[in-house]
């Protein structure tokens, strides 16, 4: 896949916690953490397309809710803005 050189700004602690996985070496660089983040987050609202287009529309908040707890997943992030 070609590479394209962006600058983004990110949060301080965001930029720590990377920087952190990098060194014990969960990912070969920075940049390579931020990809696998995006790739990530691609797949995810991927999926959830599929699930909105198999039930008619996104799943609601409190079944959501209810899975994240029965999985043990952390609450959704706040939107950034």
């Amino acid at each position: 896949m070609r590479s394209e050189r962006v600058t983004v700004t990110l949060p301080a602690e965001l930029v720590a916690v990377a920087r952190d996985a990098v060194r014990a070496g969960h990912s070969a660089s920075l940049s390579a953490y931020v990809a696998e983040a995006v790739a990530a987050r691609q797949t995810r609202d991927r999926s959830l397309a599929t699930l909105a287009d198999l039930y008619g529309g996104p799943p609601p908040p409190d079944e959501l809710d209810a899975a994240r707890r029965s999985l043990r997943l952390v609450p959704p992030p706040a939107p950034v803005g």
